[in-house]
């Protein structure tokens, strides 16, 4: 009987602290990153000692709300577990590893690629927890893992999911987390609610400068959704949040939004559209200040919608993805990295340049090991 082939499955996502002593180091690497900042050393690492002890103070508030520490680590773990389950019964002649991989925080790609090193996989999957592309999350996340890799010499084939905001799964799994809060309403006496579709927000320049495909994205996941509900809900709102410094951001801005919609004296409904797991963003910013923000702006009903976590749809769809990864996806002429998204019309994968995706070439070997 032929050795099961080993595939391993990296589940990357943002990173969090696990502790209060960890939000300045966090904060640090997360604007070390030149993905973020766009600035070259040693100016970049001189920012990001600056930013990082003028915001640690207010950030360690927000962490204290929920414990002193971030639950997104041990919730990407649960995921990680429910997708390799799942995995290991519809491919019963492959042993999986999936494993969660953080770009700011503990376990990073060095610690992980020699995880990966030691099991000695036939295949490594890149699978970002991001649902919509950008350089900022998925290209860097995956970037950092390639390179680490590499300086481990690893051998194996590699995969990269590089989107999916449409993704079946993730869609469905987004509207039943959204469809009780529309009966809540309804029940309540509120027979129009508005649905926010709050994303993370990134700096206008990002999108313009880069070509970074991000809100490209957040549009296809947002449409989608509607239309999923159009029977449901008629009043639905794209916004951005988590917006910092002076740089214009991506608008509207949720904030903005949730005033509005207390002047209008309209039902709120909110869904996190970027983020598949609850964390900071999620349980504090979207339950606690944004609650606050709507209840002195004269709101007359606000409600939150949880991410898709474990919810088996999504899981489901992760799994879809993987498989079409490793099973109908041809590899490129060096047989190491080729991108699939979920994006219709392009046959399941990236085309070079396309504007409504994300370019090929910037997977290129040459272009992940600069």
């Amino acid at each position: 009987m032929p050795p099961k082939k080993k595939i391993a499955v990296l589940l990357f996502s943002l990173g969090a602290p696990n502790k209060l002593s960890a939000v300045k180091p966090f904060l640090y690497n997360l604007f070390n990153d030149p993905a973020i900042t766009g600035m070259p050393s040693p100016f970049r690492q001189l920012l990001a000692a600056f930013i990082s002890s003028k915001r640690a103070p207010e950030a360690r508030k927000i962490y204290a709300h929920i414990g002193g520490a971030s639950p997104l680590l041990p919730n990407t773990q649960k995921q990680a577990d429910a997708l390799q389950k799942i995995l290991a019964e519809q491919y019963p002649d492959s042993e999986f590893l999936c494993t969660p991989v953080m770009r700011y925080w503990n376990p990073r790609a060095k610690e992980i690629a020699k995880q990966i090193q030691s099991w000695k996989p036939d295949t490594i999957v890149f699978l970002p927890m991001y649902p919509q592309f950008s350089t900022t999350t998925n290209r860097s996340s995956m970037k950092e893992m390639h390179q680490a890799l590499n300086k481990l010499n690893v051998s194996a084939t590699r995969r990269l999911i590089c989107c999916f905001p449409n993704e079946d799964g993730f869609i469905k799994a987004s509207v039943n987390a959204i469809l009780p809060l529309i009966k809540e309403a309804h029940d309540k006496g509120f027979q129009n609610p508005r649905l926010l579709l709050s994303a993370h927000g990134v700096p206008k320049k990002i999108i313009s400068s880069r070509g970074d495909p991000y809100q490209k994205h957040c549009e296809i996941s947002a449409q989608n959704i509607s239309d999923a509900l159009k029977n449901q809900i008629s009043d639905t709102i794209l916004c951005y949040q988590s917006r910092v410094g002076p740089l214009e951001w991506l608008r509207p801005y949720t904030e903005d939004i949730i005033k509005n919609a207390g002047k209008e004296k309209k039902a709120l409904i909110i869904f996190p559209l970027a983020f598949v797991s609850e964390h900071s963003e999620t349980l504090v910013e979207l339950d606690i200040e944004y609650r606050e923000l709507a209840e002195e702006s004269g709101v007359p009903l606000y409600l939150r919608a949880p991410a898709v976590a474990e919810n088996t749809l999504f899981i489901n769809g992760l799994a879809q993805l993987v498989s079409n990864a490793i099973i109908n996806n041809a590899p490129l002429e060096d047989n190491r990295l080729r991108p699939t998204c979920t994006l219709k019309n392009h046959n399941g994968n990236c085309p070079k340049n396309a504007s409504e995706c994300c370019p090929l070439d910037i997977f290129s070997q040459k272009s992940l090991a600069s």
